[in-house]
């Protein structure tokens, strides 16, 4: 297997993903291919990476995954020179119940394919304590493989050498420190970072980054650190739900898991994707629309005088099966009220009614039972996925598509709903639970 490391830190809004996307570019001018990956349930990030390696990045997701689907995806390292993941909250945050292979951690996925983890800290009102923080994390759990630190947000000079004086005495490779720099930040907004297709000129922001990580990294001492372990080779993508989808895509819907799209075209479904936000109706030969989630929230009025897309969507559920996910569910909704208090007509065909009014958090993995077929699955089927949204529901009148419970177990009331040939859910799925 191809060697790689794991770029990871102590918490969120450390500025790991800056790190991550100036890394992938500056090893790619470098001349290498660089296959990237996300660690977690992740649908904004990969966008990201693929842009910065030019090559696709994959979530590799210890919770939501069984071995075989992880080493399915794992095997995408054919042709590339070296890997780069990065993981998702604080380096050891998973769930407390256990899933289809683990716990979800990032320390996990590194421990599993052997990459060392690279720790980003942000040093800011600290010097030399941040090396008991790097101290801890390092042997916290003595099989985790770890590389060293990348020191972050340095004020000064001093600053660095007083740092890098604590993680000497610590035992603590410094790999790079980068000084504070108020432009690296990427733009964000309540779900994140914005799109990777929203960025106004993303290209010459990663090449910043590059360039950054260049003048303050020592690059070749990443390539020396990395590092794999054995994997058993698989193909057990998730299979197709139809053969001919119409999938939309574009600034409102665009939160798709590359797995999912990869194991359905290896199946050799035709994947036809369309734009509601340019109010291009679903391909009427697919066997199938999908709607996954996005951002319709911000686009209501886009939406609901898309008349084109909204006729041919209820031209297709009239026959043949329609499946929403989060921002998809809720355009195949009756109405969507956005945070102004906009009311906008959606679909009608589901009576789900949602608001950004009045926000409302909602954030974890979800194990859902089907109590109905939905694309792709029968009833009875067990499924693996994640929600993250900040949707009231105001009403949700029809039939319940599944019993749908948190990682603990916990029951959720957002069960999904079912009517004729729509289906629609509030969490992403990620993959069958085949345990």
């Amino acid at each position: 297997m191809t060697q790689g490391v794991l770029i990871s830190a102590p918490s969120s809004g450390t500025g790991k993903t800056t790190v991550m996307l100036g890394l992938l570019r500056a090893l790619r001018d470098d001349g290498l291919t660089v296959q990237p990956f996300k660690s977690g349930p992740d649908y904004i990030d990969p966008a990201f990476h693929e842009a910065a390696a030019g090559r696709r990045s994959f979530n590799l997701d210890t919770w939501a995954m069984d071995a075989g689907l992880l080493a399915s995806i794992s095997g995408q390292v054919d042709g590339a020179d070296f890997v780069v993941a990065e993981g998702s909250m604080g380096l050891f945050d998973g769930v407390a119940g256990q899933g289809a292979s683990g716990f979800g951690s990032s320390a996990e996925t590194a421990m599993r394919f052997g990459w060392p983890v690279i720790l980003v800290i942000d040093v800011g009102g600290q010097a030399q304590s941040a090396a008991a923080t790097a101290l801890g994390f390092k042997t916290y759990n003595p099989d985790l493989p770890f590389a060293g630190v990348i020191l972050n947000r340095v004020a000064s000079p001093r600053h660095e050498r007083l740092t890098r004086l604590g993680m000497d005495r610590a035992g603590i490779r410094v790999l790079g420190a980068l000084p504070r720099r108020g432009d690296l930040a990427l733009p964000e907004r309540h779900l994140g970072l914005i799109q990777a297709v929203e960025h106004p000129d993303l290209d010459a922001a990663i090449e910043g980054y590059a360039g950054f990580l260049r003048d303050n990294v020592d690059l070749d001492a990443i390539k020396a650190a990395a590092s794999c372990g054995a994997f058993d080779q698989a193909d057990q993508f998730p299979k197709p739900p139809a053969q001919r989808i119409a999938l939309a895509r574009d600034a409102a819907f665009s939160f798709t898991y590359p797995h999912l799209l990869e194991g359905w075209r290896r199946a050799g479904a035709e994947v036809v994707p369309f734009s509601p936000l340019a109010d291009e109706a679903p391909d009427p030969s697919a066997d199938l629309v999908w709607l996954p989630g996005g951002y319709p929230e911000l686009h209501g009025t886009a939406l609901s005088s898309a008349h084109r897309f909204m006729n041919g969507l209820k031209a297709h559920a009239a026959v043949k099966p329609v499946h929403g996910e989060c921002g998809g569910y809720m355009v195949l909704g009756d109405v969507l009220i956005d945070k102004e208090g906009h009311r906008h007509k959606m679909a009608g065909l589901l009576g789900l009614a949602t608001s950004f009014e009045k926000r409302k958090f909602h954030l974890g993995y979800r194990r859902a039972v089907l109590d109905a077929p939905m694309p792709g699955f029968d009833a009875g089927a067990a499924l693996r996925g994640h929600e993250f949204h900040y949707t009231t529901i105001l009403d949700e009148p029809d039939a319940p598509l599944a019993r749908v419970t948190d990682a603990d177990g916990n029951p959720v009331p957002e069960t999904g709903s079912r009517n004729g040939h729509v289906t629609g859910t509030f969490f992403h799925l990620i993959a069958e639970d085949r345990g």
